[in-house]
């Protein structure tokens, strides 16, 4: 088995535009997002050794944040989550592996945590 570096950010409450039932349209809802990336690390980490050896943590909330392009309405979460992956893959061509959790917050009825999880790997 070859080396990996995990890299993740855990429970990012993120509002967003997505939904197909008609109290769902036209407003943000809250999502829980989860993202870990799967990438190729450096051949080894010491004390001096720079950013740029690894991928920066708030890449991965940026994907999941800024990068959801404002006004469009995802109908699915799935969407959401596939765009996610797709910004990382754009971002850093040593990010093998994305997976993506999404926890639709708001139809939540006693704490249960429903949603999807999706993982891409890249496709070159």
């Amino acid at each position: 088995m070859a080396d990996s570096l995990i890299l993740e950010v855990a429970d990012l409450e993120v509002d967003v535009l997505t939904g197909i039932y008609s109290e769902e349209t036209g407003r943000p809802q809250p999502l829980r997002i989860t993202i870990q990336a799967r990438m190729r690390p450096a051949d080894r980490y010491t004390p001096e050794t720079p950013l740029h050896a690894s991928k920066n943590y708030m890449d991965l909330k940026f994907a999941a944040t800024g990068a959801l392009p404002p006004g469009v309405h995802f109908k699915l979460i799935e969407a959401v989550a596939d765009h996610i992956c797709e910004t990382l893959f754009l971002q850093d061509e040593r990010v093998d592996e994305v997976t993506v959790k999404i926890v639709k917050l708001a139809i939540s009825e006693n704490g249960e945590a429903i949603g999807i999880t999706l993982t891409r790997q890249r496709r070159d």
